[in-house]
């Protein structure tokens, strides 16, 4: 199975709102609302910081130091109220039991996606955990994904992937996994079913029930 982490594992909107909104305000662009992030990331760093700043601010310079700025923020706080979603847990024990194999990609950088899996969900082990760095291109891009599938030596067809965004629902369809969106992520149903979710879970423990249909 293959996760995506923001939205999907983990609740980690207002630690990256507090970040980017800091940024913002430190170069003296107002700041958004914490839920108007829901649509911002998803992508990129780079392009959550375009999305946040003004339309006539959206140069590459400013841009460049927004994200710096954001991302030393983050750096020093990505902790700070980050915690896993509901019932992720129980999900992540009954696969365990079900000895079924569990790996993460997501489009946060490789520097925050590793330590955030080591201290925010410790008592559970994936077989692989990827963010972005300079070997791995970002989602929707199926690379990673199906390099996950060839690590293990699962074919990608095997694979159930949960995210929560349109990018996630592509990043699924291009590598042949199947698509499942996660309703109390960062995106709505309609959004998911538009780009190519084949099941959606109201809740984690939902994925349970699709495995099963699966099966």
């Amino acid at each position: 199975m293959l996760f995506d982490l923001d939205g999907t594992l983990l609740d980690t909107l207002r630690d990256i709102a507090d970040s980017m909104n800091f940024a913002l305000e430190q170069l003296g662009f107002p700041p958004h609302p914490v839920d108007a992030y829901r649509y911002f990331i998803g992508d990129s760093v780079k392009l959550m910081v375009s999305r946040a700043l003004p339309e006539n601010a959206r140069d590459e310079n400013t841009i460049e130091k927004c994200r710096q700025a954001s991302s030393q923020e983050y750096a020093s706080r990505w902790d700070k109220t980050t915690k896993p979603y509901p019932h992720i847990p129980q999900l992540l024990t009954e696969l365990d039991k079900l000895k079924i194999r569990k790996t993460i990609l997501s489009n946060k950088p490789d520097e925050f996606t590793k330590p955030m899996v080591a201290k925010i969900l410790p008592e559970f082990s994936f077989d692989i955990v990827l963010g972005v760095n300079p070997s791995i291109k970002r989602k929707p891009d199926p690379g990673a994904a199906l390099l996950i599938a060839d690590k293990l030596g699962i074919p990608a067809e095997k694979f159930l992937y949960l995210g929560d965004t349109n990018t996630d629902m592509q990043t699924a369809a291009a590598s042949g996994m199947y698509a499942v969106g996660a309703l109390w992520g960062y995106r709505d149903a309609k959004e998911l079913l538009a780009h190519g979710a084949k099941a959606l879970a109201e809740k984690p423990l939902d994925v349970l029930k699709i495995i099963d249909a699966q099966a």
